[in-house]
């Protein structure tokens, strides 16, 4: 994940900047399997493997993961398919995983699983590729009740010196879809979703922390005005659970402290796309450093937040 900051959000903060909170449905949680944290553990592992990081010097390890991915996509009953590209004479590949539930249109849910220099990546973003694919699996076994098809998205090269770039994989499969945007009903990115301490205190863009609590114990779901209601139905969900606090972010899309994930290059070609993340180096001080590791993430509350994207994709199925 790359963050850039923004000088000028507190200006912007009263013409731009919505804090929205929702209070409970009537509706009634549908029936579904929890996230597993013994599922999300082996998965964090086998992402962050022994033989090296896998940032893009690092083809074989790149390569390594896109392989285990593809196959544990394959254990749930989800045939998958290399996106190859090429940059600088060097091969990289998007994983894309197609989950067919007998719809004409679909939502994608994706995650970067490169890093960012020799670094482990645990949060960054180790933790938003487990969440996905726990998020097939429980959605596997739920086929019948998805009112979309799912695409899940693995994307390659999200980090420096790429990101912002034609060449990240993102911007390679959004482009890629663009043609389809008319059935895409929305994009969800999980960037960053294990580092919780509500024990810190919360940093924020300038201006942004008169609006937003001061503890680092919530998942934050950012959008832009077009896929507003794609914030609106995943921190509903997280409320109807009632696990883990969850705060929206609402804004333009030409406000460049927005784009900073993946999600930025759906927004390019006109597609709804949100971010889910415990907001990077503004709570996680490991971001990007080699102290990003394992025992810094809290995996029950990343069960809840990927509970929380289940939800809020099961109950578009009751309206």
């Amino acid at each position: 994940m790359r963050f850039k900051h923004h000088q000028n959000l507190s200006c912007l903060l009263g013409s731009f900047f919505v804090a929205i909170f929702f209070s409970a449905s009537t509706w009634a949680l549908p029936s579904a399997s929890p996230a597993s944290t013994d599922n999300l553990q082996v998965y964090l592992e086998q992402i962050m493997g022994e033989q090296g990081n896998r940032h893009y010097k690092n083809i074989e390890e790149l390569q390594r993961v896109s392989a285990w991915i593809k196959e544990q996509m394959r254990l749930f009953g989800i045939p998958c398919q290399y996106q190859n590209y090429s940059v600088n004479g060097s091969g990289y590949r998007n994983v894309v995983c197609t989950l067919t539930a007998g719809h004409a249109d679909k939502v994608i849910v994706g995650a970067h699983y490169d890093v960012f220099g020799e670094t482990q990546g645990a949060d960054d973003n180790a933790s938003g590729v487990a969440g996905v694919i726990e998020t097939a699996r429980i959605l596997a076994q739920q086929k019948s009740q998805l009112a979309h098809n799912v695409d899940f998205v693995f994307y390659t090269l999200a980090e420096p010196p790429f990101f912002k770039t034609e060449q990240m994989g993102s911007f390679v499969h959004a482009k890629s879809v663009q043609a389809q945007k008319e059935q895409i009903q929305g994009v969800y990115i999980l960037e960053m979703i294990g580092y919780f301490d509500e024990k810190l205190v919360q940093e924020y863009p300038a201006g942004l922390k008169w609006v937003y609590p001061q503890h680092g114990n919530f998942i934050a779901a950012v959008s832009n005005l077009q896929s507003y209601d794609l914030g609106a139905k995943y921190c509903q969900a997280m409320r109807m659970l009632d696990r883990l606090e969850c705060q929206r972010l609402v804004a333009p899309s030409f406000i460049s402290a927005m784009e900073v994930s993946d999600h930025l290059n759906y927004w390019k070609f006109g597609i709804p796309a949100m971010m889910i993340t415990d907001t990077a180096f503004f709570r996680n001080k490991h971001y990007h450093t080699a102290a990003d590791t394992l025992k810094t993430l809290n995996i029950g509350k990343m069960a809840n937040v990927i509970d929380g994207l289940v939800y809020s994709l099961l109950l578009q199925a009751d309206e």
